[in-house]
């Protein structure tokens, strides 16, 4: 793999993203492609998760990099966000999207493939032999992605006790879920109760998981 640029100082960029605002429209696109050429790194560090999906790393920085280019022609300094945290979304957004745009025509394509012949000659493609569906890789890293998120902020938003609750009920590190009156008769509360406490968790954690995946 190719070795990038080392990322711009939080100077240098704030500086770079002025002078592209500008009015100067040349300085504005020579600014422009250093805020890109600097920020490949980045580009790659997304593109990692997905090693393993099917392409090629090389491919998946080319795609990569058009959701950078997206980010920051559309990065706005006054919204208070950081250009990296703005970008990487921008990024990986764009690879999911091309992920799942060739996802049904490239699963369509290998189902009817053919694969050899029947003992009577007859053609015979993967779909008349396929017994278990197969692993959706992009989407299995989606939602360990979610997953991940998640649980950081069951740690970040809840107190100790809606934690603890959120956990027994939905079996988080341990073998098993409880149910609402289980958690109280553990506890020494009533059913409803545990359920008052669970679903102001809910939304504690439903609120925080949209800020986080929202981009502005």
């Amino acid at each position: 793999m190719k070795t990038f640029q080392q990322p711009l100082t939080s100077q240098e960029e704030t500086g770079y993203l002025s002078i592209m605002c500008g009015e100067d429209r040349e300085a504005a696109e020579k600014a422009r492609q250093i805020l890109i050429e600097r920020n490949l790194r980045l580009v790659a560090h997304v593109a990692k998760k997905y090693i393993g999906a099917g392409e090629d790393m090389e491919d998946l920085i080319s795609i990569g990099t058009i959701g950078l280019i997206k980010a920051i022609s559309t990065f706005r300094q006054e919204k208070g966000n950081r250009l990296g945290t703005y970008a990487a979304k921008c990024i990986d957004n764009e690879l999911l999207m091309m992920f799942r745009s060739r996802k049904k025509s490239t699963r369509e394509v290998s189902l009817y493939e053919p694969i050899g012949t029947d003992k009577e000659g007859n053609e015979i493609n993967l779909l008349d032999v396929c017994v278990q569906e197969q692993i959706d890789v992009v989407e299995q890293l989606d939602n360990n992605e979610k997953i991940c998120k998640i649980s950081a902020l069951i740690e970040k938003v809840l107190d100790d006790r809606e934690k603890e609750i959120i956990q027994l009920r939905y079996g988080l590190g341990r073998e098993k879920e409880m149910t609402q009156r289980e958690i109280g008769n553990m506890k020494g509360i009533s059913r409803s109760y545990v359920s008052r406490i669970e679903k102001k968790a809910l939304e504690k954690l439903r609120v925080a998981f949209q800020k986080d995946i929202k981009i502005v």
